[in-house]
């Protein structure tokens, strides 16, 4: 009953300004527009049953994850099935009707461009709704053209998406590419058209080089002004400036910061962890991933989130009271798994434990070669690198760590393999002072996918078909209950 009460709580707080819009694992459910609802207890557990004039949807509820006015997110199981699901729903508002207009526009403005570009081909069809089963996203318009036998798959994103869509477009459009192969029967679907905004094709330009076949796919930037539209040549792919920070700007930060936060850390040495936060100087400290504290402009600031405060001696009860606090709560055998000190970060919580001991994840690891939270950076972009190894052998080794369901999981791990590959051969590792005791071996590094084995997105499968082979990828599938201690079920 308990649950049961809590979700009814959520989702009426939720529906207070009218209908939410639902989603689920982040695609939208346009079909669930006008959703009513309703919540029966099952035991511990809840059963959701959502239905509209289009769509009856049920789900057993496992947890509510986040609840506020604006958003409320559960973990589900659909009935039948044991991998776990995330239905998200977000309060009623004008944004969602302004982006649906935006897509129906640009979608009209796509059909033009094919039209005028391309006038020998056929467009059969254009479409932005969601396909949930087959994995294909609502927030772009795809559609396919044909000329003669031959069939191109086109995917394209409107001017006014933000960055995480247009990144996410080559993962998006190699799964619509294989769905269009899939269902093809009157011609052979050859390629892929890619339409971005101007200015924005850099990232997946760069992850192009990453594919056995990069001509398959071409790419096309417009401009939304007068939607004149070029197409970006291979041989721009892979011109992305990149640099990593080398180790001794890091190591004379933690200098500056390591009275104070060697005090800190003997609360709980086991537990708590320094580092540098990205593209700063700034010292953290993390207890079992969860940064509690930070050492800038001299001083130490402490306290969760935007909650921080200067460190003094008169508020070092405050601390010792707040360390005490995660002992309780972010401890693998804790009682209250629905904390929040818990629940918060949890790709963190798995990088410290993977950290100390990467040859649990593959023997061939070497305990003593492993850098957590690497700066990598390219032009507009601050990437940092979960991991970065070697084997025993000396064969550098990327760690790409997901705690949950991710779709993009592969194209933001090559991401990183490439900038990773580009600096191993400038031997730009050795010279900044990584690794400094292993001789590296030339070949290529090794890419490791992390993540508990229910949670792979089965839709990466598609994805990792259409990367070169010469990326070697390792997928690790964890047992669920990670936190209590590294068990691979999973090794692909």
């Amino acid at each position: 009953m308990e649950l049961a009460a809590e979700l009814r709580r959520a989702l009426d707080g939720v529906c207070s300004a009218g209908a939410p819009e639902v989603r689920e694992n982040g695609e939208w459910l346009p079909a669930l527009d006008g959703v009513q609802y309703e919540v029966r207890a099952q035991g511990e557990a809840a059963l959701l049953h959502l239905w509209s004039a289009e769509q009856n949807l049920v789900r057993r509820v496992v947890s509510v994850t986040e609840e506020s006015r604006e958003r409320v997110v559960v973990e589900v199981l659909r009935l039948g099935h044991s991998r776990q699901s995330r239905l998200e729903f977000l309060a009623a508002g004008p944004v969602r009707e302004t982006r649906r207009l935006d897509r129906g526009q640009f979608a009209g403005r796509l059909r033009q461009i094919l039209t005028d570009r391309f006038p020998d081909e056929i467009v059969d069809s254009l479409v932005t709704s969601a396909d949930l089963r087959h994995s294909l996203s609502g927030s772009y318009t795809r559609g396919l053209l044909h000329r003669g036998s031959e069939g191109i798959a086109v995917l394209g994103a409107s001017p006014k998406e933000d960055g995480a869509t247009i990144d996410g477009m080559l993962t998006f459009g190699l799964i619509w590419l294989q769905h269009a192969r899939d269902r093809a029967k009157r011609y052979s679907v050859s390629s892929l058209r890619l339409f971005l905004p101007s200015g924005k094709s850099a990232a997946t330009a760069h992850r192009l080089t990453a594919l056995a076949s990069p001509q398959e796919v071409e790419l096309y930037e417009y401009e939304p002004l007068y939607w004149r539209v070029r197409r970006i040549p291979l041989s721009d792919a892979g011109n992305i400036a990149t640099w990593i920070v080398p180790r001794r700007e890091i190591e004379q930060s933690i200098a500056a910061a390591l009275p104070c936060a060697e005090r800190i850390r003997a609360l709980a040495p086991d537990a708590i962890r320094i580092g540098v936060a990205a593209a700063t100087q700034e010292v953290t400290l993390r207890f079992r991933g969860l940064e509690f504290a930070r050492w800038k402009v001299g001083a130490m600031w402490y306290g969760i989130g935007d909650r921080q405060e200067v460190l003094s001696p008169a508020k070092w009860s405050k601390l010792e009271k707040l360390v005490r606090e995660m002992e309780a709560h972010r401890h693998p055998l804790a009682l209250d798994t629905k904390h929040r000190l818990y629940r918060a970060q949890p790709e963190r919580w798995l990088e410290t434990l993977v950290a100390a001991d990467p040859s649990r994840i593959d023997a061939r690891l070497d305990l003593k070669q492993v850098y957590t939270q690497v700066p990598a950076f390219s032009s507009g972009d601050r990437g940092i690198i979960d991991l970065l190894a070697t084997t025993r052998d000396g064969r550098l080794a990327v760690l790409e760590l997901k705690a949950s369901e991710d779709i993009h999981l592969v194209m933001q791990a090559v991401d990183y393999w490439l900038r990773v590959q580009w600096h191993h051969a400038q031997n730009d590792f050795r010279r900044f002072g990584y690794f400094p005791v292993t001789p590296l071996k030339a070949k290529p590094p090794l890419l490791y996918l992390v993540a508990p084995g229910l949670r792979f997105h089965p839709a990466i499968d598609i994805v990792l078909r259409y990367l070169s082979p010469e990326i070697e990828v390792l997928r690790i599938g964890l047992a669920e209950n990670w936190r209590r201690g590294l068990r691979v079920v999973l090794r692909q």
